[in-house]
This record gives C-alpha cells, structure tokens and sequence, in this order.
C-alpha cells in the first residue's frame, strides 16, 4: 500500500507538467473567415484558429496562443485592447474592424465624389474610440489648380478644428517622404470608400508590399491574399499601417445623442451656455451653438450633419425603448 501511495505521488507532477502548455504572444496581422495570421516575436507568422469564448478578434489584436502543428496554432487569450474601430455588418450587429489603433486616416479623392458627411462620421468614431484622425486626398494630380482650390475651402472646416488635411498622389514615389511623417510611430488604419486608392497608398508606402503579400499568402495556405482583407503591415520608420476593404458608406449605428456631442469637438466649448442644460442643438431657444452657426464661429454645414445623426439617434431610441 505505501509502495501505490508513493507511486501516485511521483506521477501526479508529472502529469501536471505535461498538462502545461507554453503560451506565446503574437500579434495579429490579418483574419479571413475563421483563420487568424499570427506574428511571433520574430516574424514569423502562424495560421492560428481561436477559442470560441474570446469573441471575433481582429487585426491588430495582441494575443496569446499555442502551437500545434509547425507553423500553425490556436489562439488562447485576448489582451486588453486600446481602442477598437467597429462598424455594422448586413444585420446590424457590431462587427470589429481593427484593434489597437491610434490613428484613423479618412481617404478620399476627387473620384469618387468626396463626401463631406462621410469624413463627418469618420471622424466621430475617431473621437469616439479615442485616437488621432488624419483627412487624406489622395489622387490630387487630377485636380486642375481652381478645382483644388475649391476642394481645400470645402475641408477648412475640418482643418479649423484641429483635424491634418493633407493632399497626395499615389503617382508620385517623391510623396512617400512628404506623408512618412504622418504615420511613422503611430499604428494608423486606413479607411475610405472603395475607390479611392488606399491600396495604391500602400504600395507607395511600403515598395515591398508584394513580397509581404506573398508571405501572408504562404502562411495562409490559400496561395492568395484579397483586398476584402484587413491587413496590418510594419513601417520601415516605426509604427504600422492597416489598410481596410473599401465601403460604399459607414453609419454611426450605435452613436447615442450624447455620443454625437462629444464625437462634434466643437460642440464642447459650447456646454453649459446653452439656456437648458440638455439642449441638443437642434432648434431649442436660446442654444448658444445656433448662436455660434449665425456669428460664423461654428460651421453651418457641420451642425447640419451633427443634426442629421441626431436625429438618426433619436431614431433608433424610439424603436429601441418605445415609450
């Protein structure tokens, strides 16, 4: 009996360390369906799958996983993240698009046609998540001199506010040295409609983009890598570049109307002036932002469009929490 005690003894530690299983932590580059690529420490990258319990992880997100197989594993835990950009899928639900950010560039181009409201809700969710936002024309060499004129009064606005503008052309290799500034040291994500060019961004950014596409290609087993992808690549100067699919529109789907007043940043210096303290600018007596509109301090256009997403928001409280 004492010799069978001691045995169980002796093996249970044993069982124990076989049980224990080396956590690694990686970062991920890129997700396409239920597969993540994930980076180790030097580089390497990972074909991982992900326990069900952590939730849809994205590109960016900092994780720990596990081997299994050479050059494939399985992700086990999620880290904290900083920030998390979302947008809503085909039924309305929260889909995240890219963790970890602290940069959000808005592009967009004489073709398609800017979008002034688009930039608008763009740069709400930038404030809303907390980081930095860039405007970004890109394909300025076909702006004629008048019409770039033209272009630059109708982003004053945004450049009034505190917000970069910045002009560019994906023709000219000499930009990449004119925009670096901009993204090294930061993790930045660019975000657009389709057809504005943000993968002709990055391939002026990053020469070597194709052999960094080759690699994701390899470890992805698939032999091809998509622009229905989002992506994260390492900037030679420092920081990262995520480059996003192309959208049609991006909505502002779960803003509340309290979410919108902070997402405005000029709407700030105004709280507290108005004559209730719950004014919600949108035609109440005595709002001291309308008064701003009328002496030319606030942009009419703007408090339009803060307006147009109010009442969306409003919208959506009736049909959320009918009264």
């Amino acid at each position: 009996m004492g010799h069978r005690r001691g045995a169980s003894r002796s093996q249970a530690p044993a069982r124990a360390r076989t049980a224990v299983k080396v956590q690694t932590p990686g970062l991920v580059i890129t997700h396409s369906g239920r597969d993540l690529i994930v980076e180790d420490a030097q580089g390497g990258l990972h074909l991982c799958s992900a326990r069900k319990r952590l939730g849809r992880i994205v590109c960016g997100d900092r994780v720990r996983w596990q081997p299994t197989t050479p050059g494939q594993g399985v992700v086990t835990h999620l880290e904290a993240r900083t920030s998390l950009l979302a947008r809503p899928d085909a039924r309305g639900n929260e889909r995240p698009l890219a963790a970890n950010l602290d940069q959000l560039v808005v592009v967009c181009a004489p073709e398609p046609p800017l979008s002034e409201g688009l930039i608008d809700r763009y740069l709400v969710a930038a404030e809303l998540i907390g980081v930095r936002a860039l405007v970004l024309v890109n394909k300025a060499d076909l702006l004629a001199p008048a019409a770039r004129a033209q272009l630059e009064e109708r982003l004053a606005a945004f450049a009034a506010l505190g917000y970069g503008v910045r002009f560019s052309s994906a023709c000219d290799a000499t930009q990449a040295t004119t925009l670096m500034p901009h993204f090294n040291g930061h993790t930045s994500i660019l975000v657009g409609q389709s057809g504005v060019g943000k993968s002709s961004l990055v391939r002026l950014l990053l020469p070597d983009v194709d052999i960094r596409i080759g690699r994701l290609s390899v470890a992805s087993g698939l032999g091809r890598h998509t622009t229905t992808e989002t992506t994260l690549y390492h900037l030679p100067g420092g920081g990262d570049l995520i480059d996003s699919p192309g959208v049609r529109d991006f909505q502002l789907w779960q803003a509340t109307p309290a979410d919108l007043q902070r997402g405005f940043r000029e709407l700030a210096s105004y709280a507290g002036q108005c004559r209730f303290h719950n004014c919600r600018h949108h035609n109440e007596p005595g709002c001291a932002v309308a008064a701003a509109v009328a002496s030319g301090a606030v942009d009419a256009r703007r408090l339009a469009s803060y307006r147009t997403l109010l009442q969306q928001a409003l919208e959506r409280e009736k049909t959320h929490y009918p009264t």
